[in-house]
């Protein structure tokens, strides 16, 4: 059984990762346990955010970068009144992640690592051939680049892990950390 380590604070678990790689899967996984665990949670989900607190933004790297600041804003928020915020959103740019981390205490880089062709498959939207199509411009993977993780403090091999052991590799990485403790 686990706990929330005895603390004010909560933790950012950020999840990032290509569209299709599966963040919001494991980051979905994981809520349920910190929510059995009886741990505060709350996700920020990059479709969600764009909806509603980023409504009007684009794509370009400006917009993109706008949309992070505010996912980390809200996050940072929540995090010091001792709730554990899990984004999921794509962030593809690493000087946006490493100011969120910056801005963020108790920051949880957590990399949804699968190749290109296997988040295409997974697709379920349709986007990867909207974007091959030349329907969607700039989108991440196809006509603008991700910059992956260099030392993500988890790395979820979607495509060979199932999301049991990719959410098991997070919630054993919170125990590390001593944000999480078993009881």
């Amino acid at each position: 059984m686990l706990k929330q380590a005895d603390r004010e604070r909560g933790a950012v678990l950020w999840f990032t990762g290509l569209s299709g790689s599966g963040k919001t899967t494991i980051a979905h996984q994981v809520e349920e346990q910190l929510l059995d665990a009886g741990v505060p949670v709350e996700i920020l989900d990059g479709d969600v955010v764009r909806e509603n607190l980023s409504k009007g933004l684009g794509f370009s790297e400006e917009d993109r970068n706008t949309n992070i600041r505010r996912i980390a804003f809200v996050a940072h928020l929540l995090q010091r009144n001792g709730v554990f915020v899990i984004t999921a959103a794509i962030s593809p740019y690493k000087a946006i992640r490493d100011e969120a981390r910056d801005m963020i205490k108790d920051f949880v880089e957590i990399y949804a690592d699968a190749p290109l062709e296997v988040c295409e498959g997974r697709d379920v939207k349709g986007l990867y051939a909207k974007a091959r199509a030349g329907e969607i411009k700039g989108f991440t993977g196809i006509d603008d680049p991700y910059e992956a993780p260099e030392n993500p403090e988890v790395t979820c091999k979607t495509d060979s892990e199932s999301v049991e052991e990719s959410a098991q590799k997070v919630i054993d990485k919170l125990i590390e950390m001593k944000f999480l403790t078993e009881a």
